[in-house]
């Protein structure tokens, strides 16, 4: 309280030191000081102070009391051109983990420190859920052997009774393991998040709020695109012996893919699924295509618009610039979509009495008119390929399988990657395709083929290593009859 003048202060350990310096006058040439205190030592305040002064140097106002969490409302609030669901990302990212574990903080007292705990805590939440998503998965291994042993029961009134109970118990073991169950915060995740907060940081160092982008002095764990195995009988067996697949991106065998078109064959929606497989469109670009963007005649579709879902709601967006696109149809496609024209043409006539046909000039659609939902697609795929028997892939995977498909043909990467409304080659020729079998051997007979041989490979034992100082001795198998010594014959000495 008595500051420099108290009488103690030439006691060892006895107050702290502060400094302050003058700013620029503020507005109405009012006076603008830094003043802070409570340091140990001299040292720590003749460092605290340099920092502030090159902040101040950087034009951070240092004087502000405002909090990072009034920050990120206020940037959220003036990002005003977002799109729907870069703006739904962002709000996630805020409400989730930026202003809970950074919003107290106030603007000049951030750190680095503070935003690398802030990672830290979300990979020690990963590993506690990770200790309760294995405890779900013994729950439900034991409910499912309690339901085993009751269907066993069937004809023993007492057992079933008991193993009935032990289910029932199983099960609600499981349903309250199941409570706060939440999903793995991932590195991509993690990646996307601290790309929020550099656009953050980044408008607010224009503004004159921070002086450094901190997100972009993070170490976050690597990120490396899952690649697209393709099911090979052996991953086959495996899928049936563990139900596990072996990447999260799959994709089916020309064979397979025949076997799923057959399937599908008599399904109202074949010429949509035959269009995801051949062309490799985005669902949300089929749910928004409309019959003005399509030419039968000239075997054409335009990609312009696509339907995006937040929280099951459906908004039309317009896609990314690289997305908008002309997308050829192949004959088989282009008559298939003929008959479904037609075909939806006669519902349309169906639902023209008492029934209300909802008139949305869509491609694809329900049988009374009303447009296809992105999730409704997805899971009408993922049960037509649970009922075919195959192994699974996603509706999305099959961009993946279009543009393996489409190596198989020979065709240019170049033309694939436009089809597909990629930024660059590399995304499609890395990412979004796989080496089929067929091409992977026909590779390794070609490249073997080039080197001549004077003699075929010999059918003899390979030849063991022999001590040093040892006289090397061969032996052989006999390749013919006549190769064979007679019986009782010993070779010479």
């Amino acid at each position: 309280m008595l500051a420099a003048s108290c009488p103690k202060l030439t006691q060892k350990g006895h107050g702290t030191w502060y400094f302050h310096f003058e700013l620029e006058a503020g507005e109405g040439g009012k006076r603008q000081r830094v003043r802070r205190g409570g340091f140990a030592t001299k040292d720590e305040a003749k460092t605290k102070a340099a920092e502030i002064y090159r902040n101040v140097i950087g034009g951070t106002d240092v004087l502000s009391n405002a909090t990072v969490g009034e920050d990120l409302r206020h940037w959220l609030k003036r990002k005003k051109s977002l799109a729907r669901t870069t703006r739904h990302a962002y709000e996630d990212h805020v409400t989730l983990y930026l202003e809970p574990q950074l919003g107290h903080i106030k603007r000049r007292d951030l750190k680095l420190r503070h935003i690398e705990a802030m990672y830290d805590g979300i990979e020690r939440e990963n590993a506690e859920r990770l200790l309760h998503h294995a405890k779900v998965i013994e729950l439900e291994e034991a409910r499912d052997a309690a339901h085993k042993a009751w269907v066993r029961a069937a004809g023993k009134k007492e057992e079933r009774r008991i193993t009935r109970r032990a289910y029932l118990d199983a099960n609600a073991a499981l349903k309250e393991g199941r409570r706060g169950k939440r999903k793995i915060t991932s590195a991509a995740t993690m990646h996307r998040i601290n790309a929020t907060l550099s656009s953050f940081f980044g408008s607010g160092i224009k503004r004159g709020e921070y002086a450094t982008n901190l997100a972009a002095l993070v170490e976050l764990p690597a990120v490396k695109r899952p690649k697209a195995l393709v099911w090979t009988p052996e991953r086959v067996e495996e899928w049936k012996r563990t139900g596990q697949k072996p990447s999260p991106v799959m994709v089916w065998t020309p064979e397979q893919t025949g076997q799923f078109l057959d399937f599908v064959s008599d399904d109202r929606l074949c010429a949509m699924w035959h269009a995801f497989i051949f062309r490799g469109p985005r669902r949300g670009e089929m749910c928004a295509l409309s019959w003005p963007e399509v030419s039968l005649d000239g075997s054409w579709f335009r990609i312009s618009a696509q339907i995006v879902e937040i929280a099951y709601r459906q908004y039309n967006e317009a896609p990314k610039q690289d997305s908008v696109r002309t997308v050829t149809l192949d004959s088989q496609t282009r008559e298939l979509w003929r008959e479904w024209r037609a075909a939806q043409a006669k519902e349309r006539e169906q639902w023209s009495g008492e029934k209300a046909w909802v008139e949305s000039n869509q491609v694809w659609t329900h049988e009374n008119g009303e447009p296809l939902h992105p999730d409704w697609i997805s899971r009408r795929f993922n049960r037509l390929v649970e009922l075919s028997g195959l192994p699974p892939i996603r509706l999305h995977d099959t961009r993946h399988l279009s543009a393996t498909l489409a190596l198989l043909g020979k065709a240019d990467i170049k033309v694939v990657q436009e089809r597909l409304g990629h930024s660059s080659r590399q995304i499609t020729s890395d990412t979004y395709t796989s080496v089929l079998p067929q091409l992977m051997t026909a590779e390794a007979e070609s490249t073997i083929s080039v080197v001549p041989r004077a003699q075929k490979r010999s059918r003899g034992r390979v030849k063991p290593s022999k001590p040093e100082g040892q006289d090397e001795v061969t032996k052989t198998e006999p390749q013919t009859d006549e190769d064979a010594p007679d019986e009782g014959l010993s070779p010479a000495a």
